[in-house]
């Protein structure tokens, strides 16, 4: 299958970063799937929505200014799938975990950081 603008592929995350996911597509290519591509909500982390190794069907935007491929995961879903996709969020729950944790590691790091300016002043 030749991989052309606007066909819809399956591919595989092979990496994550900050900014999107990689994805290795039939025919040894692989692209950029852009955080603003992952869903139809705003993504504050790729995790959330992707793991490595995942299976994903993409659809090919185009060739970017390196030669690369821009890839969509929203845009290859049908409008059924992309309304219940809308719908499965986190649950407030999960939300609450990743709140706490995050906070308690803050707390951690300001009490090590607290302490350690406490130990570099020494009064004679």
């Amino acid at each position: 299958m030749a991989l052309e603008t606007g066909s819809i592929v399956e591919g595989t995350v092979v990496k994550i970063t900050n900014y999107g996911a990689f994805i290795e597509l039939p025919e040894g290519k692989s692209g950029l799937v852009h955080i603003s591509e992952i869903a139809d909500t705003y993504v504050k982390d790729v995790k959330d929505y992707l793991k490595e190794r995942d299976k994903v069907r993409v659809k090919i935007l185009g060739l970017n200014d390196k030669g690369k491929l821009d890839l969509s995961v929203k845009q290859a879903l049908s409008p059924e799938e992309r309304q219940v996709r809308g719908r499965a969020r986190t649950s407030f729950e999960d939300k609450l975990k990743a709140f706490v944790k995050e906070s308690e590691e803050r707390l951690l790091d300001l009490k090590r950081n607290t302490e350690a300016k406490r130990g570099g002043r020494r009064r004679k």
